[in-house]
């Protein structure tokens, strides 16, 4: 038997909300923090595609076996990789993966092993699920998956391993849950309602996080006031035309991060990130003789926390938390920061 469809697929995402959704027809899961992965398995061959819709199985060699033995024959399956170290979710540790030497590779799958933990199916026996709707693929896969654990205790114990997430239906639990397990690293709480049927791309689920984040893209930088190294990055999110806008900035990094990041962004010098969007200063401002920022090609990811958005800006600046490798630049767009 072959699966009803192949990868790549692009997961279906979520937009930011400030409060839990509440009433009937809403579940609640664990916003884990990750890599989100679809698992394709046909027989002895498993895929897993990131979000990006690229091969991650090369990254993950540990997962591969426990996920034969684990899933059915012939499955789709959304979920997340995740790097539990003593109890607590280590996305750093796991961004070490993505690394060019197989040898590194199976050291740290040894040392820090991953764990799959699902929250959709996509296709199972033949038969496309994404038109049903989230409660129907929801019942097939917690009895798809009934031998596995799906409590927080098995989430964050070491892996390599495969989990059923916990998911319910009172908002009042997923609160708690966003609450009592922030020390765990949990990154928030994913809304989902019942009837919903899978939409690759599209954000109609809702995640409420304890710190407002958005993905953004680095579109420029500005050297610092004393010469030396990164004073500012310019940040970009992309419209429904597919165009870069410039949105805000990310700035007072300590001296030793101004230098290495300028090394980061060296590379990528002389594009034409904002092109015809709205860049800062002006839309012709970088063009003069006397660039008063740098162009970058528009590659880097990063993930930034915001407190305020005006119109589709960042009101302050913003505080970069980490480069987000595993997420590609045309993801990251102003969806993420209107009001849903």
């Amino acid at each position: 038997m072959t699966l009803p469809f192949g990868p790549p697929l692009a997961p279906m995402l979520a937009r930011s909300q400030d409060e839990i959704p509440e009433g009937a027809g809403w579940r609640y899961e664990p916003k884990w923090d990750g890599y989100r992965a679809i698992v394709f398995r046909d027989g002895p061959d498993v895929h897993i595609g990131s979000r990006g819709e690229k091969p991650l199985h090369r990254y993950f060699p540990e997962l591969l076996p426990v996920l034969r033995d684990a899933l059915p024959k012939t499955c789709v399956l959304d979920g997340e990789i995740i790097t539990p170290v003593n109890g607590v979710l280590e996305f750093d540790v796991l961004s070490q993966r993505i690394h060019p030497a197989a040898s590194r590779i199976e050291l740290l799958s040894r040392e820090t092993p991953a764990t799959f933990v699902a929250f959709d199916l996509l296709a199972a026996a033949g038969r496309d699920l994404r038109e049903r709707p989230l409660r129907e693929r929801w019942e097939r896969l917690a009895k798809a998956l009934a031998d596995l654990p799906s409590d927080f205790d098995a989430v964050l114990s070491p892996g390599p391993a495969v989990c059923l997430t916990p998911q319910g239906s009172d908002a009042v639990e997923a609160a708690r849950w966003l609450e009592d397990l922030a020390a765990s690293g949990l990154d928030g709480i994913i809304a989902k309602r019942e009837e919903e049927p899978y939409r690759p791309g599209e954000r109609t689920m809702v995640k409420v996080k304890r710190t407002k984040t958005a993905d953004v893209v680095i579109g420029g930088y500005r050297v610092h006031k004393s010469g030396e190294g990164v004073g500012s990055l310019l940040l970009g999110l992309y419209d429904d035309a597919g165009v870069l806008h410039h949105v805000g900035f990310s700035g007072a990094f300590p001296a030793k991060q101004r230098r290495e990041m300028l090394e980061i962004l060296r590379p990528l010098e002389g594009g034409d990130a904002f092109g015809p969007g709205a860049g800062p200063g002006g839309p012709s401002r970088w063009r003069q003789e006397e660039r008063a920022w740098v162009p970058l090609e528009p590659k880097l990811v990063a993930e930034v926390a915001y407190d305020h958005v005006t119109g589709h800006r960042f009101r302050h600046g913003t505080r970069l938390l980490r480069w987000r490798d595993d997420k590609p630049p045309e993801a990251c767009t102003l969806d993420q920061i209107r009001p849903g």
